[in-house]
């Protein structure tokens, strides 16, 4: 396996496009004074009015965004404003060959804005989330539970970890390894991650919801600058943590998922999905709330508040098939 070259040290962001959220672009809005009249009278029923009362009640041509929606479902002389259109002595078959160049340039705009829209909702709400969270608050609530759990990646054990035969480390990226929606490594955990990488090399990988996630960044755009930034492989995927299975990172890393380490800050995502498909899982503290979305540190607090309740009442996290007792992994405050 080969990873990317470190780059500088730079701080990077990719804020979501919040533009999205708040209205379409603005060559898409239709004009509410410009409307299509699909009951409009007859010119002909007009005849016995005044000259200025014709013109005002008469609807204005419509302009081609508008008509686009009626244009999908005739041909293109059926269009309103394809008259006005058609200057003296141009052939119709031009201008029909322009109006349809004209709409193919508009479903491929619309369509890359709809992807954007998308991937920003995509980012807030996690529909595979949700629909995995019910099922384990109602029957498998040891999944939630994290084999170690750790304020950050300062606290891991990485050498221990090898010695045990783990052969890969797999990390979140948001509030584990960087602020949301930054590229870079948070500051005090750099040390760490070198270790990591002194020890494991390049068998250490993000698995995120975000960078690398198809919905999201379908273009690698996010990955490769992840990539870029931190010098860590970005593995590619299409369904969002909790669900899905391990096969792509079995197959980067080229061993069983038991054999690896999944490292995240979210109980019902990455610690639910390690667990849930064999790897020894490590939970982490959030390193940033105070950029988190609203909903997303209200939803914290609830997986945190139950995870809580779950281990009072006794409940114990999966078997791990590789170890039973998990303290050594965890590095004494005072060795920091």
């Amino acid at each position: 396996m080969q990873t990317p070259s470190m780059a500088a040290s730079t701080t990077l962001y990719y804020p979501i496009p919040k533009s999205f959220l708040l209205s379409p672009p603005s060559r898409y809005k239709r004009n509410p004074n410009n409307l299509i009249s699909c009951s409009a009278k007859p010119i002909s029923s007009l005849q016995t009015t005044n000259h200025r009362t014709q013109k005002q009640n008469l609807p204005l041509p419509p302009t081609f965004e508008d008509s686009f929606l009626l244009y999908q479902f005739s041909s293109p002389t059926e269009d309103p404003g394809f008259s006005n259109r058609i200057s003296d002595g141009e052939p119709v078959e031009l201008v029909i060959r322009s109006v349809e160049e004209d709409n193919k340039s508009l479903v491929i705009s619309s369509n890359m804005w709809w992807a954007d829209l998308k991937a920003a909702l995509g980012q807030r709400i996690n529909v595979e989330g949700i629909v995995s969270s019910v099922s384990v608050i109602v029957k498998d609530r040891h999944l939630v539970l994290p084999h170690v759990s750790v304020r950050d990646l300062r606290y891991i054990d990485w050498g221990e970890l090898k010695r045990k035969g783990f052969k890969g480390v797999v990390f979140d990226k948001d509030n584990t390894l960087t602020a949301p929606y930054s590229l870079a490594i948070w500051p005090p955990l750099r040390p760490s991650i070198e270790q990591c990488k002194a020890v494991f090399g390049h068998d250490i990988a993000v698995f995120s919801n975000s960078a690398g996630l198809t919905e999201y960044d379908h273009d690698d755009s996010k990955a490769k600058a992840l990539e870029a930034e931190t010098g860590i492989r970005v593995l590619r995927h299409k369904t969002k943590k909790p669900a899905g299975t391990a096969e792509e990172v079995e197959k980067h890393f080229g061993c069983a998922s038991s054999e690896l380490i999944m490292v995240g800050d979210r109980p019902f995502t990455d610690i639910v999905y390690g667990n849930r498909n064999g790897f020894l899982t490590v939970l982490t503290e959030p390193l940033s709330r105070a950029e988190e979305p609203f909903i997303v540190r209200q939803v914290r607090r609830l997986e945190l508040a139950l995870l809580k309740r779950w281990l009072r009442k006794g409940l114990k996290p999966v078997d791990h098939i590789l170890v039973s007792d998990v303290t050594p992994f965890v590095k004494d405050p005072s060795d920091l």
